[in-house]
């Protein structure tokens, strides 16, 4: 199959690359690894890898600017149902490729690529260049590293198994990467977000089944001169509190009117949650937008119902 989709890219002379909204380091990076070695690969090809940035991770690389296409090859990255497509006007497109490492949700590409038991979108796209004739480079290496380190919270989930390190070594040993600085990249950050890992630490809320909330208001966004993403991009920092099986951050988003609800997991399954909100995700690691503070506080009521099912038969 990873053959299926060079042969499409050979037959297109234009191809848009797209990911979900709310860009993390795993979508971004396998975005730009498999734009950089298609162009690699083929020279005259028109490539660009769309979507709303982050300044926060700028130092990984630049996106393209949307243009007008039309009759292009279009490739959707780490985005299991159609309405979480940043950016993308499917009508530009005349063949659609889906690449995703989320459980699955819905069709809506002509081909899709679902590898559920990958630990990354950066993982699928790393054996698609390694399996096929796409090539590579030290800088697509080190992008494609940085999106296995992202989100498998440095391999420590169980989507990482013994073909994720061999894969991993096999660009440790022929590519240069200098880890400390991809590290760096990753998680090197103000001194800012570091005090409202705090506030987060000291405020979050705990129920008797085990369920961890902290919710971050705009008021608090500003005491601490961070963004509304900075909470949600914490949430892996809290895995290991033994008190905890389900931890949460509901961040207000005031310039989009929403509450941004980032949500971890360590027992029960709770994508399923998510989706009964409109959100999503994997089962241990999901996340919903919702438009009030009364919609998101309903989330963690379900969650906490969860909980309590779960705890009942453990």
């Amino acid at each position: 199959m990873y053959n299926e989709v060079v042969n499409k890219i050979k037959s297109f002379d234009t191809i848009v690359i797209a990911r979900h909204i709310g860009v993390d380091p795993d979508a971004l990076c396998s975005q730009l690894a498999l734009r950089d070695s298609i162009k690699l690969t083929y020279p005259d090809k028109k490539v660009v890898a769309i979507g709303t940035g982050s300044s926060k991770f700028t130092h990984f690389g630049k996106l393209d600017k949307l243009e007008k296409f039309s009759n292009a090859l279009i490739i959707v990255l780490d985005t299991p149902d159609k309405r979480r497509v940043d950016s993308l006007d499917f009508s530009i497109g005349d063949y659609s490729i889906k690449i995703d490492h989320h459980p699955f949700v819905e069709k809506f590409c002509d081909l899709e690529i679902i590898e559920d038991d990958k630990s990354s979108a950066c993982e699928i796209i790393m054996n698609i260049i390694f399996d096929t004739e796409l090539k590579c480079n030290d800088k697509i290496a080190e992008l494609l590293y940085i999106g296995i380190v992202s989100d498998s919270n440095r391999f420590l989930f169980n989507s990482c198994n013994g073909n994720t390190f061999a894969s991993v070594s096999k660009l440790l040993n022929n590519y240069d990467i200098d880890i400390f600085k991809a590290y760096e990249k990753l998680y090197l950050r103000p001194l800012s977000e570091v005090r409202l890992e705090g506030y987060i630490s000291l405020n979050m809320k705990v129920t008797e089944n085990g369920l961890g909330y902290v919710i971050i208001t705009d008021d608090v966004i500003n005491e601490f001169g961070v963004d509304s993403a900075s909470a949600g991009n914490m949430i892996n920092n809290f895995n290991f509190i033994k008190e905890l099986l389900v931890w949460v951050t509901i961040t207000e988003d005031k310039k989009n009117n929403q509450y941004r609800i980032s949500i971890r997991s360590r027992g029960p399954e709770i994508n399923k949650v998510a989706e009964r909100h409109n959100g999503g995700g994997h089962k241990m690691a999901s996340g919903v937008k919702v438009p009030d503070l009364d919609s998101a506080l309903k989330v963690i009521e379900d969650l906490d119902l969860e909980l309590i099912k779960y705890n009942s038969i453990i």
